[in-house]
């Protein structure tokens, strides 16, 4: 007896995982070979420049002093640091928008193959810069790991949900932010002066992440390629399927829903758009605008959110609680560490609980402890204890982002576009979150001499906007076909998304067939 329950357990979640395809392998291998190969480097570069800031600008100034005969000015030595800072961000715009085509003619994968190649390059450029004395090497070598980040923040997450079962887009999706995280996290520690950061091992410090990445590029060749990719843009089906059957482990015949699918998806997109969407057709399309505003408004809203200026001003607070200085960078790397738990803490959150729930509250609860941190550091030198509230403020924005407003938006156009206009406009929202954390990095450092904490109340308000926005205009996309989304967001601002009722598309689909077929019968 109990051998025929313990088989009708084993037989029933059998039919439970065919049905509903879960974590496999090679999956996981994609996940994991990504996320450290590629959207690591991404957030090491952001990180890694800030404590040895003083040291490489003196390489700066003593490189142009040698190569051309006389020392820079201050202002001119000053302009050189901020072309090594932003050239990488200008690059990452650059590859955020380079990362539409090139996606839609090399296929998500050949443009990953891209962006470990750049971060590669990158990483010899930052070794070999102080041996060369070459100020320019390590502008060139910014500028390519931007160019490789903004690939990786376009492709990477559509890559990562196309290969995913319906139930795991989530959690794929949220790979991309959680090595960008984790990234920022290991290049402040790394860069640390007991550690890398300092005159003699600086060069290795900015070029270490190449270690994974290399390991990256030897596992890129036996990851497969994006089967939706294949199926509906290159109109290559047994390819697809091929793919697809790698993916998850099984038999063609076990994947007759996801292949009705794709078949679906194949037929809406050859008669929307045809094989590719470029920029200017998803742009000027009114039935894409809501979509598009949404990822656009998300991916800047994640940057105009302050995050970076929360832990711009982190070491300060701690130092006004009364922290020393060593103990104060701790601190900050221990804020980073909070950041780094709510990404890891994201994935089962994204495949069990509502993308609008997530980010609804995440933007809520944001938006007051925003106010209490811009409260805090305003009335800091009243009172000790204040910087304790500035504390709570801190962290309790951090782990409030972390919930939604960090992962969602990285992976949120994948979910309210077909393949087809897809990569251009993860490519759109790509290039404005960079912009906004372009913007952020320029204006913060002036207007913050100028009106101090109350940078933070703005943080507070555009977040306050973007809540709103999203409540209104945001459809729940866990679980949904993006033919369903596209339907429903198909009128502009006229639409009415969260009326939009949950449409099986696979039985639309089956049911048209076996009425064509009763048509065809009594003919």
């Amino acid at each position: 007896m109990l051998m025929v329950l313990i088989n009708n357990h084993f037989m029933l979640y059998k039919e439970l995982s065919i049905e509903q395809p879960g974590w496999t392998k090679l999956l996981a291998l994609a996940g994991l070979a990504t996320a450290l190969g590629l959207s690591l480097p991404v957030g090491y570069n952001i990180g890694v420049v800030n404590s040895p800031a003083s040291i490489i600008r003196q390489f700066c100034n003593e490189s142009i002093t040698a190569h051309y005969g006389d020392a820079p000015s201050e202002s001119a030595l000053n302009l050189v640091w901020s072309a090594v800072v932003c050239i990488f961000i200008v690059g990452a715009a650059v590859g955020s928008l380079g990362g539409s085509a090139l996606a839609a003619r090399l296929g998500r994968k050949g443009v990953l193959v891209i962006c470990a190649a750049l971060a590669a390059l990158a990483a010899l450029m930052f070794f070999a810069c102080k041996a060369a004395g070459s100020v320019e090497m390590l502008v060139l070598g910014r500028l390519l790991a931007g160019l490789s980040a903004g690939l990786t923040t376009c492709v990477m997450p559509m890559y990562l949900t196309e290969l995913a079962p319906l139930r795991l887009k989530g959690a794929m999706g949220v790979l991309c932010p959680l090595g960008l995280t984790f990234g920022v996290l290991a290049g402040q520690v790394i860069s640390m002066n007991s550690l890398l950061g300092n005159d003699e091992y600086w060069p290795y410090c900015l070029a270490i992440y190449a270690l994974p990445t290399f390991v990256s590029i030897l596992i890129l060749p036996v990851l497969p390629e994006s089967p939706k990719f294949l199926f509906v843009v290159k109109n290559q089906p047994q390819a697809a399927l091929k793919e697809l059957q790698k993916i998850r482990g099984v038999q063609e015949e076990l994947l007759k829903d996801e292949i009705e699918s794709l078949k679906t998806e194949a037929e809406e997109n050859r008669k929307n758009a045809g094989d590719s969407v470029g920029l200017g057709k998803v742009i000027t399309d009114r039935s894409l605008l809501l979509p598009l505003t949404l990822v656009c408004c998300l991916q800047a809203g994640q940057q105009f959110s302050g995050i970076n200026a929360v832990f711009y001003y982190s070491t300060d607070i701690f130092k006004a609680a009364g922290l020393t200085n060593t103990a104060a960078e701790l601190a900050t790397i221990g804020a980073g560490i909070f950041n780094f738990a709510m990404a890891v803490i994201s994935i089962p959150l994204m495949s069990s609980v509502d993308r609008r729930t997530c980010i609804l509250f995440s933007l809520e609860t944001s938006i007051a402890f925003l106010i209490i941190l811009g409260l805090g550091l305003t009335y800091i030198q009243y009172s000790s204890w204040v910087a304790y509230v500035s504390i709570v403020g801190l962290l309790g924005f951090v782990i409030c982002y972390g919930i939604g407003l960090g992962p969602i938006p990285y992976f949120i156009g994948s979910e309210l576009f077909e393949v087809g206009p897809r990569p251009s406009a993860m490519a759109l929202g790509s290039m404005f979150n960079w912009g906004g954390n372009f913007i952020v990095g320029l204006l913060f450092p002036i207007l913050k001499v100028y009106i101090g904490a109350a940078w933070f109340f703005i943080f507070a308000a555009i977040c306050l906007a973007l809540f709103v926005f999203v409540r209104f205009y945001l459809p729940e996309t866990r679980g949904r076909d993006t033919s369903e989304i596209a339907h429903i967001c198909r009128n502009g601002f006229a639409s009415r998304p969260l009326q939009g009722s949950i449409i099986d598309t696979r039985n639309i689909n089956t049911e048209n067939q076996e009425l064509e077929k009763m048509n065809d019968g009594n003919v």
